[in-house]
């Protein structure tokens, strides 16, 4: 059986859902990478502070393409 969500339960097209979504968890990511950093730094884990800066950097790339596209999308 195939499920087919076209956005009649949200309200809103899968697509914008899913949209709003990456953005959300870029973001949530960000965050709790913030804190996964600050352990290592504190343990004076250079390694995988580097990692999770890393990691941190690329989320809020996709969060920053994630609102622009939204933007773009909601001004259309």
């Amino acid at each position: 059986m195939t499920v087919t969500e076209t956005g009649d339960t949200t309200g809103t097209a899968d697509k914008d859902y899913n949209l709003v979504w990456f953005l959300e968890s870029c973001l949530s990511n960000a965050l709790r990478l913030q804190t996964y950093l600050q352990d290592a730094e504190r343990k004076d884990d250079k390694e995988l502070a580097e990692l999770f800066r890393r990691a941190q950097g690329e989320s809020q790339k996709g969060a920053e393409q994630a609102k622009k596209l939204l933007a773009a999308r909601l001004n259309a």
